[in-house]
C-alpha cells in the first residue's frame, strides 16, 4: 500500500497533513509509515488500519484513522478529534503483542 492520509489530495498535501499532525502530537516523522497497527487488548485483538475506522469500543464513530506514529514505547493513533485537530491521540502500548505493518514505499522514493 502507498503512503496516503485520509482527504489529502495529492502526496505534497499528505505529506503537509502528517507533518502537522506529527507535530501536534509530538510525535517522530520517519520514513516508514505505519499502514496498520495490530494488538491485545484484554484479552481481545484490536486492529486499526489509516483510512478506516476505529473499532467502536473507541467511540470515535466513523471518523478515519489519520495516521499512526511510532513512539518509543507506546503507537499514537490520531483522528480527527483524536490528534488530528484536537484532543489526545490513542495510545498502543509497544509490547510482544503489538505488530505494526508498514506502507510499501518510503517517503523518498
Amino acid at each position: 500500500m502507498k503512503f496516503f492520509v485520509p482527504a489529502a489530495k495529492d502526496d505534497v498535501k499528505a505529506e503537509q497533513v502528517y507533518g502537522a499532525i506529527a507535530k501536534s502530537v509530538q510525535a517522530p516523522i520517519t520514513e516508514k509509515r505505519i499502514w496498520k497497527l495490530r494488538w491485545r487488548d484484554n484479552g481481545t485483538d484490536i486492529e486499526c488500519e489509516v483510512g478506516k475506522p476505529l473499532p467502536s469500543s473507541y467511540q470515535t464513530g466513523k471518523e478515519l484513522v489519520l495516521a499512526i506514529f511510532d513512539c518509543e514505547n507506546y503507537y499514537k493513533i490520531c483522528t480527527l478529534t483524536r490528534g488530528g485537530v484536537k484532543g489526545e491521540p490513542i495510545l498502543v502500548g509497544k509490547n510482544f503483542q503489538s505488530l505494526a505493518i508498514y506502507f510499501s514505499n518510503n517517503v523518498n522514493n
